[in-house]
């Protein structure tokens, strides 16, 4: 059996150095080739063998070691899921399971009848009900008053939210095509509906999320813009070195890998990449320089090059050929379970919409958004606008079943919230700001990671700019 100073002996022959831990490593484990193998996967410009540098070993911050055996499990947004859209039959068929599904999570906590039993029935006429519908419309009235048309399989009819009511304040955030129910009394000639109180799918106060009863730390990270000129190369180059000198298992990016080509007017004066292939490869070469022992799992935004109706499939592996054996893609949307801990990756092109429909929001405050869309149970209520939605016999933007991080990105300013148990990430951009974000007054928040601690779901931020 070799002796210490024989071990570090072997490695001053190739000119590298050796930590005590590796040493004592190797004197536990009497394998005959293992110095071998250690210094055959050393990258060339190692000039002290720690920890990280042994095949399957993954050392913790403490010194101790343990075997990396990082449990990943898509539970929804396995590649292949994003199917295309077959006509307008597909349409009806998507807003029916949007309907029942949301309504169903309304009526497990209220009972509702039927629009057409409450206005053709004359006895409940000033009786309080409940109804559950879609909103197909919303608007304010001349005196201030919110009126909302609602509609279910049955009939439709609208609702009034009077402005000296509670109830108001919660009217006032009624976005298109989200489920809520309303508790009220109808009008003598059964035509205007009184709300009092309004519910939506909304998650239970009482949740209790999933905490991994084993360590594992997840770092979350989106839109990188690979190619642009506002590209943060020499953060990133901080950001991989820390990654490689930390002990984390997950790396978690949400959509927008690279900036794309032609996805807005006058792109190409704004890139140093001009070509899509070479984009994706130079994204795949940053990826390799990452710790191989890294699960990383990857889904699209709307700069990456697949279609950009949501939910968007993986990318297509002709730009992929470059990356890792250590990724793992997903579609947009996405949940995967590390651990026991679910995390909905969504990108968040539905902040616009949001943000333009729900009085008093912005994109400083990201994290109001993410709670926007924890409490109507879904990704992108608001159908037909800037978020282009490919509708299919399903809906899968509805936050089903709860998650306990929810990681978005697309807004490029970093948002961290706490919404009854649910985590939201939104950890910002590896871009500084563009032209177009200078002429909005977007001032974004990059280079940051956010790492969630699966054992207690605590995040941490840390910064590289």
């Amino acid at each position: 059996m070799l002796t210490a100073q024989e071990i570090a002996l072997r490695f001053l022959d190739t000119k590298l150095q050796v930590h005590p831990e590796v040493v004592r490593y190797i004197l536990e484990n009497d394998e005959p080739d293992l110095i071998e193998r250690i210094i055959a996967g050393v990258p060339e410009d190692t000039v002290v063998v720690s920890a990280k540098h042994i095949p399957g070993i993954r050392p913790t911050r403490d010194g101790t070691r343990f075997l990396l055996d990082p449990t990943v499990e898509v539970v929804s947004g396995n590649p292949g899921t994003s199917g295309p859209v077959n006509g307008t039959g597909d349409y009806l068929h998507y807003f029916r399971d949007r309907f029942s599904r949301l309504g169903g999570m309304i009526r497990g906590r209220v009972g509702a009848m039927p629009i057409e039993g409450l206005t053709k029935n004359t006895r409940y006429r000033q009786e309080e009900c409940t109804v559950i519908g879609m909103v197909v419309d919303v608007s304010t009235t001349k005196n201030g008053h919110r009126i909302a048309e609602i509609e279910d399989s049955s009939a439709s009819i609208s609702v009034l939210f009077r402005k000296d009511r509670p109830v108001f304040a919660d009217a006032e955030k009624i976005v298109h095509d989200e489920v809520i129910g309303v508790k009220g009394k109808l009008s003598n000639d059964g035509r205007l509906f009184f709300a009092e109180f309004l519910y939506r799918p909304d998650i239970r106060i009482d949740n209790t999320p999933f905490k991994s009863d084993k360590p594992g730390k997840a770092v979350l990270i989106s839109d990188v813009h690979v190619g642009s000129n506002t590209f943060l190369e020499e953060a990133w180059n901080r950001f991989a070195d820390w990654l490689s000198d930390s002990d984390y298992q997950y790396l978690l990016i949400a959509g927008d890998l690279v900036d794309g080509i032609g996805i807005y007017p006058g792109q190409d004066q704004e890139l140093t990449i001009k070509n899509i292939y070479e984009q994706y490869d130079a994204f795949g070469a940053m990826l390799s320089d990452l710790p191989s022992r890294m699960k990383i799992i990857i889904s699209p935004g709307n700069h990456d090059v697949v279609r950009g109706a949501e939910p968007q499939p993986v990318i297509p592996e002709a730009f992929t050929k470059k990356f890792p054996q250590n990724c793992m893609q997903v579609e947009n949307p996405a949940v995967v379970n590390l651990q026991g801990v679910r995390v909905m990756m969504y990108h968040g092109r539905s902040i616009d919409d949001m943000i333009g429909l729900i009085p008093g929001a912005s994109y400083e405050h990201s994290g109001l958004m993410m709670e926007e869309m924890l409490i109507r149970r879904h990704l992108a209520p608001a159908y037909g606008r800037r978020t282009p939605i490919a509708a299919g016999r399903t809906d899968r933007m509805i936050i089903d079943p709860i998650p306990e991080i929810l990681h978005t990105g697309h807004v490029h300013i970093k948002g961290i919230t706490t919404y009854r148990g649910v985590l939201g990430v939104n950890a910002g951009t590896w871009q500084s700001q563009t032209a177009f974000q200078k002429q909005m007054n977007v001032n974004p928040t990059p280079a940051l990671a956010v790492v969630v601690d699966l054992q207690t779901l605590m995040p941490e931020t840390f910064s590289f700019a």
